[in-house]
């Protein structure tokens, strides 16, 4: 694994873009969107009020969802669910109710290399995309895993 050029949240256009499927949420159409993208509302650390990001679920089973930062611990949703947990995630038509907690570099390189088993392709363009040049090994992926912040959103009932 090389690390390349880590970059930072998107800006003018690419963040209207990479914001597009919240949109899509709020009219109604998040089904569209599949069970592998998630919207997460969240509380703003500071001005107290609702935010709203999408992200990819990586990891899911009976208790809930893992998701990762790709643009790492300075990501505004990660430093927001650190400060306030509970928080609401809708994945299609199903909202929950779940407490977020950010999970161990060990356990989060775990999760990438399970998740590259399952999805080679995605995964390198993933890795890519946060800035890591990959060989496709397991141990690769297991390292980009423990350098990528990943949440684990525990369900608390159904919203």
């Amino acid at each position: 694994m090389e690390m390349t050029d880590r970059p930072g949240p998107p800006t003018g256009l690419a963040r209207v873009l990479w914001r597009l499927p919240i949109l899509l949420y709020r009219c109604g159409l998040g089904r569209l969107l599949g069970h592998r993208v998630m919207l997460l509302t969240h509380i703003g650390r500071s001005s107290g009020q609702p935010r709203h990001a999408v992200l990819e679920v990586v990891e899911h089973d009976r208790s809930g969802y893992i998701a990762a930062s790709g643009f790492g611990a300075r990501a505004d949703w990660y430093r927001n669910v650190i400060a306030e947990p509970d928080v609401t995630i809708q994945i299609a038509a199903r909202k929950l109710n779940v407490t977020a907690a950010p999970l161990s570099a060990k356990q989060g390189g775990e999760v990438m290399a399970r998740y590259a088993g399952e999805r080679p392709a995605a995964a390198r363009r993933l890795c890519g995309l946060m800035g890591f040049r990959v060989d496709g090994g397991v141990e690769d992926y297991r390292e980009v895993g423990e350098q990528v912040p990943f949440v684990r959103f525990t369900i608390r009932g159904e919203g």
